[in-house]
């Protein structure tokens, strides 16, 4: 799979978290697919990443994509995401998400998150 692909995949796929359609979203990844939120937890599957969608983007969080870098299988997105925690307040964060592609689809994430 050609690594521009890849990156017009994550992106359409964010799109749809922006938008509060995380069912849109989850069709770009695989049955098997991995969230390591790094020095926090990871999910495993589908149906685990569905849930934390569920609890973390009761609103729909704000992303600012700086850059997107992309080599071979692997994507990684630099930027911003704002999200409400669980007092409803919105929180910045800076991150950067390494996806690994599968025939097409996102299969793992290895996401650095900072609170800003």
């Amino acid at each position: 799979m050609d690594s521009n692909n890849n990156k017009s995949v994550l992106l359409k796929a964010n799109t749809f978290v922006t938008e509060g359609n995380n069912e849109g979203f989850l069709s770009f990844c695989t049955d098997d697919v991995i969230w390591e939120f790094v020095g926090d937890r990871i999910l495993r599957g589908k149906d685990a990443v569905r849930e934390y969608m569920k609890e973390a983007y009761v609103e729909p969080p704000r992303f600012e994509v700086e850059n997107l870098i992309s080599e071979g299988d692997f994507v990684t997105a630099i930027g911003k995401i704002s999200m409400k925690n669980e007092s409803g307040n919105l929180i910045d964060y800076s991150y950067c998400d390494v996806w690994q592609f599968r025939d097409g689809k996102m299969a793992s994430l290895k996401a650095f998150v900072i609170s800003i």
